[in-house]
């Protein structure tokens, strides 16, 4: 697998990242290139170049059924893009840090990655309401 930072530069597989998780948030359960392709405006060889790449930094999982490929989001692998963020977004990070017992850290960062999810899930529901 390449450096994460280096998959993620591209603004083609941020914008095909940013598509699967919206489809996968909206209940779909894959997304075929061709899907990629409308949905993006990018030609089939670019996406399903970009799409290979994804793949071997495990960002994205394939299903095949015949002759079609769906695809979808697999996020663990930012994990460690959000780990090294977590400095820059905390003003104290190193006092916080090294505060809390190992176990205390690992479920403070639980809750955290659970209630960024759920916020996440509740403003893509508040953008589906018709009027808002």
């Amino acid at each position: 697998m390449g450096d994460i930072f280096d998959v993620i530069a591209d603004g083609t597989r941020r914008d095909i990242l940013q598509l699967l998780r919206e489809r996968g948030d909206a209940g779909e359960d894959g997304t075929s290139v061709s899907q990629i392709v409308a949905e993006l405006g990018v030609s089939q060889p670019t996406v399903s170049k970009h799409l290979k790449v994804l793949r071997e930094a495990e960002l994205v999982s394939v299903r095949e059924e015949g002759q079609h490929r769906y695809y979808t989001l697999s996020p663990k692998p930012l994990d460690a893009v959000d780990d090294w963020l977590m400095p820059f977004l905390i003003d104290d990070f190193d006092a916080v840090s090294s505060t809390l017992p190992e176990s205390a850290a690992h479920a403070a960062d639980s809750i955290g990655r659970a209630a960024a999810a759920a916020k996440h899930a509740l403003e893509n529901a508040f953008r589906k309401i018709p009027g808002r």
